[in-house]
């Protein structure tokens, strides 16, 4: 009797022992299983969040965030001329670029015959990314100097005081240009360049001593790709011993027509004080540039004097070439 017991002790024991294990293993193979989703899920939110905020980090103005969503954010790696328009870019050639403008201006004078300008040259070499050397020359032939050109303003006939009376004189230009800030939201990007000009021949009794003219230029470009730009020009001379100032305020907004071609209107005066007749000159200038390449650049633009002392019309067609 007791070894039946002893049996059926044992018996049970074994039945118990058995379904323990038999729980136990359910168990570790229930546990990957119900992982296993949570894992993808977990895996699938992260790749999304990834593509659609950039790892996650959903920081940034509003500006940035609608440049984000239009595409306009993209870096563009393009030529950027001083010559397109009266108003200089706020751009430098770029640590060992070299980027050579030439340009032909015509100019309709009041009073005197039509002024011819060319090739308006200037090479414009990187030192560093923000530091540029800059060399140009250029010859002008009629009866007043060019002064609509951003390239050949430097020679200009009021800096110099010999309005009306010029027939032909040659120049060599110099000078340097420094990228003073980059654009940061409303923190314009901005440059200043210094230059001077000392004429080569010409007319010997009317060639005036080497002349200097300092620029300031600062601009924005915004979210679609529109870019307004304004400049501040300051030189001195002297005309028959009295020295006097001038001043060459300009501003121009660009706007993008298709990938490759753009537009512009300007506006720009030419000021004098401490001349016994001092100058006023007002323009307005439109103008069309196309980028054939990412490192050439072909444009045209038009301009009308607003007053009478101005000239009454000019015309400017160029090419710039980076290398």
């Amino acid at each position: 009797m007791r070894g039946h017991t002893h049996r059926r002790i044992l018996i049970v024991a074994c039945l118990l022992a058995f379904a323990g294990s038999g729980q136990a293993q359910d168990s570790r193979l229930e546990f990957p299983v119900a992982q296993a989703p949570v894992e993808r899920i977990t895996s699938t939110t992260a790749v999304r969040e990834t593509r659609e905020f950039g790892g996650g980090q959903r920081g940034g103005s509003p500006v940035e965030t609608l440049e984000s969503l239009t595409g306009e954010r993209e870096e563009r790696d393009e030529i950027e001329t001083d010559r397109d328009s009266f108003t200089p870019a706020t751009t430098t050639a770029g640590r060992r670029r070299l980027i050579v403008e030439l340009a032909y201006s015509f100019i309709d004078n009041r009073g005197v015959k039509e002024t011819h300008s060319f090739p308006e040259l200037i090479l414009r070499y990187g030192v560093t990314e923000r530091i540029e050397l800059r060399f140009g020359w250029n010859a002008e032939m009629g009866g007043a100097g060019s002064s609509v050109s951003g390239a050949s303003f430097d020679e200009g006939d009021e800096l110099f005081g010999r309005s009306g009376r010029i027939e032909r004189e040659y120049a060599l230009s110099y000078g340097v240009k420094f990228r003073v800030t980059d654009q940061d939201r409303w923190i314009p990007g901005s440059a200043i360049i210094v230059q001077g000009k000392t004429p080569t021949g010409g007319n010997s009794t009317l060639t005036p001593a080497t002349g200097l003219v300092a620029t300031v230029v600062a601009g924005w470009e915004l979210p679609n790709r529109w870019r307004f730009d304004t400049a501040i020009r300051y030189g001195f001379g002297s005309e028959e011993g009295d020295r006097f100032n001038l001043w060459a305020p300009s501003a121009v907004l660009r706007v993008p027509i298709r990938e490759r071609w753009a537009a512009h209107g300007e506006y720009f005066g030419i000021v004098t004080s401490g001349k016994e007749q001092n100058v006023t000159r007002h323009y307005f200038s439109p103008g069309l540039h196309w980028l054939a390449t990412p490192d050439l650049e072909i444009g045209f633009r038009l301009g009308w004097g607003l007053n009478d002392q101005s000239a009454r019309f000019f015309a400017n067609t160029g090419v710039g070439w980076r290398f």
